[in-house]
C-alpha cells in the first residue's frame, strides 16, 4: 500500500475519546460537528456523580459553567429551558452540583448519544499508524488519533505526611481519605474532623460535613495568612477587563490567551498553575463557614500518628498538635502520567514532559510528543494553563482539539 493509500485508510479510522466528563463530551461534540468518525467511552459525568460532595456548590458562575457545543442552544440555561428546571443565569446565581451533572448528562443525550459507556484498558500505538484502544468488554478500537479526556480520574493528591499514615491508600472509613471519597458527607456525622487545605474545596467539604453533623470540624491550613474569600459580584474591581472568573488583567490573559501561555518558561508556567484561582473560598461560602468551623492555620502538618480509640494526632510544626476522629486531606488533584494506566508502557515512556513536572508536555492544538495523540481538561494545565482547571476552558480547548484531531 503506497503512502497516500495508508493516510487515506487512516483517515477513515474513527477518532477514539477517552471520558465521557465536560472535557470528552464537548470535544466528541465538536468531531462529530466535523463530520469525523469518533467513538467516545466512558461514564458520564461519573466524577461530578460520583466523587463530589452531595449538597456542592459550583464555584463558578453560570456563564462559566457552560460545556461548548459547536452549535448554539446546549449552555445551562438552554438545558434549563428544555427541563423546567431552575433558571442560572446571573452571577448571583449558585449551581448545584446535581444540577450541573443532569446538565452533562443532557448534553451528551443531545450531542453525543451513542457514547460507550466501557472502560479503556490500554492504548498503545500501532504499526503502520494508528493507536490500538483495548476495552474493558474484550473489544478492540483501531483509532487513528486518541483524545485523553480523563478529568480527575486517578489524580487525586494526598500529601506524603499524610499519606504514610495510610499504606495501603487512603480511605472514607480509615483514619486518612481525600476529599474526592466523600460524596455523602451524613457520613461523617458525630465525628470530630479534620481537614487539610484552604482552597474551595477544603472549606466547603469542612461546611458541608458541619452541616450534615458532624462534632466538630477544624480546617487545618500552612498558610500564615487568614482563610480568604472572593469578593462578591457586585464587590469586584470597576476598572479591570471581565473574565468568567472575574476582573482581572491576568485572568482575562489567561482566558482569552491561553494558547500564548505554553510558550513562558517551565518554572514560571506552573508557578501560576499553583498560585492563580488558588486557594481561595467562594463569596458565598464565607457567612456558611463563619461559626461553624475552627481554623488552625500557619502550621504545616510533620507527622501523622494513630491514638488511642482510632483517633488520628496531626503534629504540626512548632509543636503544636490537633486530633481528630477522621482526617480529610482537601489537597487537590495532581497530574501524573503514571497515573495513566491505559496508557501502554512504551507510549508513556515516550511522552515529553512539562519541565520537571510528571504531566505531559503538549504542541499546539494540545497534541502530545506523540502524534495523534491528545491530552485536554486537567492534564492540560500545565502546557495551557489553569483556565483548563475549569469547565469554562471547554471552549478554548475542544474546538482546537477537534480541528487538528480531524486532520491526523
Amino acid at each position: 500500500m503506497n503512502a497516500s493509500a495508508s493516510a487515506r485508510t487512516r483517515r477513515n479510522l474513527p477518532v477514539a475519546v477517552i471520558g465521557a466528563g465536560p472535557y470528552g463530551l464537548s470535544t466528541a461534540a465538536h468531531l462529530r460537528a466535523r463530520g469525523v468518525p469518533t467513538r467516545v467511552f466512558g461514564e458520564p459525568m461519573v466524577s461530578w456523580s460520583a466523587h463530589m460532595p452531595a449538597g456542592m456548590l459550583l464555584k463558578s458562575t453560570p456563564v462559566a459553567s457552560n460545556i461548548d457545543a459547536p452549535q448554539p442552544g446546549h449552555g445551562l440555561l438552554d438545558y434549563c429551558l428544555a427541563t423546567g428546571e431552575k433558571r442560572y443565569e446571573s452571577d448571583w446565581d449558585i449551581v448545584p452540583v446535581e444540577t450541573f451533572t443532569r446538565y452533562g448528562r443532557w448534553f451528551r443525550r443531545e450531542l453525543v448519544p451513542d457514547l460507550e459507556q466501557v472502560r479503556v484498558v490500554a492504548v498503545d500505538r500501532r504499526r503502520g499508524g494508528g493507536f490500538e484502544v483495548k476495552l474493558d468488554s474484550g473489544d478492540v478500537c483501531v483509532a487513528r488519533s486518541v483524545v485523553v479526556a480523563t478529568g480527575l480520574s486517578g489524580f487525586a493528591y494526598v500529601p506524603p505526611v499524610l499519606g504514610a499514615a495510610v499504606p495501603d491508600g487512603p480511605t472514607p472509613t480509615g483514619p486518612v481519605s481525600h476529599s474526592s471519597q466523600h460524596p455523602d458527607p451524613a457520613r461523617l456525622a458525630g465525628r470530630e474532623v479534620a481537614v487539610v487545605g484552604a482552597g474551595q474545596s477544603a472549606l466547603e467539604t469542612a461546611v458541608l460535613a458541619a452541616e450534615a453533623g458532624a462534632a466538630s470540624v477544624r480546617v487545618v491550613a500552612r498558610g500564615r495568612t487568614a482563610v480568604g474569600f472572593g469578593a462578591p459580584p457586585d464587590r469586584q474591581p470597576r476598572f479591570r477587563p471581565e473574565s468568567p472568573f472575574g476582573r482581572a488583567w491576568s485572568l482575562y490573559a489567561l482566558t482569552y490567551h491561553a494558547g500564548a501561555y505554553r510558550h513562558l518558561p517551565a518554572p514560571v508556567r506552573h508557578d501560576l498553575v499553583r498560585r492563580v484561582l488558588g486557594p481561595l473560598g467562594a463569596w458565598w461560602l464565607r457567612e456558611r463557614f463563619a461559626g461553624r468551623v475552627s481554623v488552625t492555620q500557619g502550621h504545616a502538618v510533620r507527622r501523622v500518628a494513630l491514638a488511642g480509640g482510632g483517633r488520628v494526632r496531626l503534629e504540626l510544626d512548632g509543636g503544636a498538635a490537633v486530633e481528630a476522629d477522621h482526617v480529610i486531606a482537601a489537597t487537590g488533584y495532581r497530574v501524573d502520567l503514571a497515573a495513566m494506566g491505559f496508557l501502554g508502557p512504551a507510549l508513556r515512556a515516550s511522552l515529553a514532559r512539562s519541565g520537571r513536572t510528571p504531566a505531559p508536555m503538549l504542541g499546539p492544538d494540545f497534541q502530545s510528543s506523540a502524534p495523534g495523540l491528545f491530552f485536554t481538561g486537567l492534564p492540560a494545565a500545565a502546557s495551557y494553563g489553569p483556565l483548563m482547571r475549569f469547565v469554562v476552558g471547554t471552549e478554548y480547548a475542544s474546538p482546537r482539539v477537534a480541528r487538528a484531531a480531524a486532520h491526523t
